[in-house]
């Protein structure tokens, strides 16, 4: 298969649903060979896995490693014996679980990050082995390739950011000169620190790899084929009237990823954005049914065009009378969440009051997890702190929302039976964030869903 040098290059990667088996697998490889364009192919680990493997590094009981060992084999080994040729992809993949049973006695000695890193990129080597041994199977011209060796990271195990010059430069030193001859199959998700320690890019990170990636290439498209046909106006499992938005733009589709979309990671679109590369988002169960293309421009877009629902938020108020009339009060408070590497997402003040929510986008852990005893022992020094957990962001995402006046009417007036714990309105244009209980976060959507979309 050689490439036809006046077609622009595409990445091309694939999520776990669409690697989780020989039958999913066999799709994703009809859509990569349909395409002479594509020549990466960057890919996930099989669906499960991930969780298995972040599981076992935690330092699990000897019978709990067993289980999850066992069922990753499982998992392997029902794609391997469907393959002709066996043998040494056999061979290499026992070796793999033999590492991770290795480790994950370490993890249950003691845990770091730097462990878990290192468990977890074996979802992503031995998913990318596979499909290597069924296109080889295909008698296609392919190659396999460790991203490791262009993903230079820093050392911020569990969300390593990536050195974009040192990327670049391996990319087309290392990478771009096998592309005329061969089709090439990596890993998402993984990288290494200059130490050569594996290093992962926070969840999603798969996305980020392809987007990295063809922005190094100089790619004409990058395709995130998942098990959604594209991108909808709200997640179709919770409103089943759900519409597909055939173009996007990359500012809609940032907001919607960041306030919880599951399509697209929401550093995907940082390298797409800086370099114009159109994404394009479908279904590898139904590469026919079309997708959404998100692009720099879509034309002339809607006042609504999503709504997005980011579940388990928690909620920090702070109360202090020294607030009244004084400075640097709010200023302190971000000290100390600084100092804590804790980001915060959603604010909103009254004159002796602060309420806050922890942003948690891309990283594996959650707002709850991250309000540590000693954090809460700091704040208190400050101000009395009140912690709520169980509440759910619900984003109405859009354009020019600030300057509307359907706004109020159109969605204030659907919102009447629900408690609004807080609201966030008027620093973007782009989105309007209401905080409610969890238990309502569904009813709230699909109350939303039907005035705006219905």
């Amino acid at each position: 298969m050689s490439n036809n040098s006046s077609i622009p290059l595409r990445v091309a990667k694939f999520g776990g649903t669409s690697v989780a088996d020989f039958d999913a697998m066999n799709r994703s490889a009809d859509i990569v060979l349909a395409s002479p364009a594509v020549r990466v192919v960057v890919l996930s680990a099989s669906a499960g896995v991930t969780n298995m493997l972040i599981t076992l590094s935690e330092g699990n009981a000897a019978e709990q490693r067993t289980h999850y060992l066992y069922e990753i084999r499982r998992i392997q080994y029902s794609i391997i014996d469907r393959l002709s040729e066996k043998t040494l992809i056999r061979t290499e993949i026992d070796q793999m679980i033999d590492s991770i049973a290795m480790l994950s006695e370490e993890a249950g000695l003691a845990t770091s990050l730097a462990l878990t890193d290192e468990l977890v990129s074996y979802g992503e080597l031995m998913s990318t082995r596979l499909f290597f041994a069924l296109l080889q199977q295909r008698h296609v011209a392919v190659a396999w390739f460790d991203v490791r060796q262009v993903m230079r990271t820093n050392a911020q195990f569990g969300r390593a950011e990536p050195d974009n010059h040192i990327l670049k430069v391996k990319t087309r030193r290392l990478l771009l000169p096998r592309l005329a001859s061969e089709l090439v199959i990596t890993q998402g998700f993984i990288g290494s620190e200059r130490r050569g320690r594996t290093t992962t890019l926070g969840r999603g990170g798969s996305d980020y790899t392809a987007a990295l990636l063809g922005e190094a290439l100089n790619a004409g498209r990058i395709d995130i084929w998942t098990d959604v046909p594209g991108i909808y106006t709200t997640d179709p499992r919770v409103v089943p009237q759900a519409k597909r938005i055939t173009e996007i733009s990359f500012e809609e589709a940032a907001e919607m990823a960041t306030f919880g979309a599951k399509i697209l990671h929401p550093a995907t679109l940082l390298p797409a954005v800086r370099s114009e590369i159109p994404v394009f988002v479908g279904s590898s169960k139904e590469p026919s049914a079309g997708g959404t293309l998100v692009y720099h421009d879509a034309g002339h877009p809607p006042i609504f065009r999503a709504l997005a629902l980011r579940r388990r938020q928690t909620l920090l108020t702070l109360h202090s009378l020294n607030m009244i009339y004084a400075r640097g009060f709010l200023a302190e408070v971000f000290n100390i969440m600084a100092r804590h590497a804790i980001s915060v997402d959603l604010i909103s003040t009254s004159e002796v009051s602060i309420a806050l929510t922890i942003d948690t986008t891309g990283s594996t852990t959650t707002g709850a997890s991250l309000i540590t005893h000693t954090l809460l022992a700091e704040l208190t020094t400050l101000c009395r702190v009140e912690v709520e957990e169980g509440l759910a962001l619900v984003a109405v995402i859009g354009n020019q929302l600030s300057q509307g006046g359907r706004v109020g009417k159109e969605v204030f007036s659907v919102l009447e039976p629900f408690n609004i714990r807080l609201i966030c309105y008027g620093a973007s244009s782009h989105n309007l964030c209401l905080l409610v209980p969890g238990s309502d976060a569904e009813k709230v959507v699909r109350a939303l869903h039907s005035s705006l979309f219905g």
